[in-house]
């Protein structure tokens, strides 16, 4: 059995802009690249100034490895939020995304254009309930009776109550306040809630400032909130040798990653608000080297994920359980 890991926290969209549907020719040639006389388009949120897409993006390896395959990049919107990604791929605006397993079931329980095709195994210490140096909350059982920022449907809901969960303590003795993750911090640090279900992405920053701390990561929460790639069904349809193409791609270099996760930061610039610097920087690289690297979709992470739909069906976060094995890919048999 492999070992699991997890996915960078990387997502799908705040901003799209629009751009041609997928498969567009440079030249006037196929126009799927099916004759192999195209180029395919693979649409994908920009990653910005950090991970294995930015490092690819600058270094030209992805073009290399994409080219190989009769394919190029058209970098579309931003990474962001998983929801606004799903709704991209079902709107035929992007072909490839990331997110988590929990915003993803949410997506699933709509309707889906897309399905998974890795799988990087939940973050044991990005992700948890953060709270600022100082507070009075020492444990999970202290937030009965408090205000907890959590996206809802996403990655914060499930952790908050995954946690409650495990320490026995009814969802409803918590409250939660629905922000975007974007905007939490600015209510966080005015003390308008007492704590944050968040991941890496906006906890790095906030534990960077000396500030604030986890007084539960994943690991201690018991976590299976596993990081996906998700593909546009149709394009995996038609272009499955693009799909394993980057698959590999992402494989490779997400190790390479964990080895040295300082190459990956700061990636086009050291400067501004996209650049991981000071402390921030050196818990950047501590999560990142205890992450985890992007695998195939296996059985042991069915099962978790399984775990994942039954739980969020529980906590009534679902309407219903959602069959996430019906949008599952095994991306080494796909041809």
């Amino acid at each position: 059995m492999r070992p699991l890991t997890p996915l960078a926290a990387l997502a799908a969209l705040a901003a799209l802009s629009t751009v041609t549907a997928c498969g567009g020719a440079d030249d006037g040639g196929d126009p799927k690249g099916k004759s192999g006389q195209g180029t395919v388009t693979v649409r994908i949120p920009d990653p910005g100034n950090a991970g294995v897409l930015a490092r690819g993006k600058k270094d030209g390896s992805l073009d290399k490895a994409l080219a190989a395959v009769g394919a190029k990049v058209a970098w579309t919107g931003s990474a962001g939020p998983f929801a606004p990604a799903a709704q991209a791929m079902n709107a035929d605006q992007l072909d490839i995304a990331t997110g988590s397993i929990t915003s993803g079931i949410t997506s699933l329980s709509q309707s889906p254009g897309f399905a998974f095709f890795t799988a990087t195994d939940p973050d044991p210490v990005g992700e948890g309930i953060l709270v600022r140096e100082g507070s009075d909350i020492t444990s999970v059982q202290d937030l009965v009776g408090r205000k907890v920022a959590v996206n809802k449907g996403g990655t914060g809901e499930y952790l908050l109550l995954k946690a409650l969960a495990k320490a026995g303590i009814p969802a409803d003795k918590v409250e939660r306040v629905y922000l975007r993750p974007d905007q939490t911090a600015a209510v966080f640090n005015a003390g308008q809630v007492d704590a944050w279900a968040v991941w890496s992405t906006y906890a790095v920053a906030e534990i960077g400032t000396g500030k604030a701390r986890f007084v539960a990561d994943g690991a201690a929460i018991g976590s299976d909130n596993y990081s996906l790639n998700a593909v546009r069904s149709d394009f995996a349809k038609e272009h499955p040798e693009i799909v394993k193409a980057l698959y590999a791609y992402l494989h490779e270099h997400s190790a390479k990653e964990r080895k040295d996760p300082a190459a990956y930061l700061n990636v086009f610039t050291d400067a501004g608000p996209t650049a991981v610097n000071g402390k921030a920087k050196d818990v950047q690289i501590a999560f990142t080297g205890k992450g985890g690297t992007v695998d195939p979709i296996g059985p042991e992470d069915i099962e978790r994920f399984e775990t994942v739909a039954r739980f969020y069906a529980d906590q009534k976060v679902t309407p219903g359980k959602v069959d996430i094995t019906a949008h599952l890919l095994d991306v080494e048999k796909l041809s």
